[in-house]
């Protein structure tokens, strides 16, 4: 099974595989300085640092499919209200996680 789903990418490309491939590079190109930024921000308790990140990547780890928004929503609650500190450190490495397993399906499945 993939990690990733590009129906919400497919449907904005309406069936143009070269812009296929460009959203998906530019993704791949966008999301780790994020990640690593969001991460960063955890490790040093600054919760509205890590909002900003989550909430930045939200919208491509929706149209990818990824299907994070439990932890996105952790983190968001996280830096609004201070809930859920305990669970932040987790959310964020399973972010991580499923980022870097979608990442590595898509070099592959588009050569890149």
């Amino acid at each position: 099974m993939s990690n990733y789903n590009l129906e919400g990418v497919e449907e904005m490309a309406g069936g143009d595989q070269d812009f296929v491939k460009v959203v998906v590079q530019t993704f791949l190109e966008e999301i780790p300085p994020d990640l690593e930024g969001m991460n960063q921000a955890i490790i040093e308790g600054n919760a509205p640092q890590a909002y900003q990140y989550a909430h930045k990547m939200k919208p491509n780890f929706q149209m990818f499919g990824l299907g994070l928004m439990p932890q996105i929503k952790i983190i968001e609650e996280w830096s609004k209200a201070g809930k859920n500190e305990a669970e932040v450190h987790e959310a964020g490495r399973i972010i991580t996680d499923k980022y870097k397993k979608a990442e590595r399906e898509l070099k592959e499945d588009f050569d890149l």
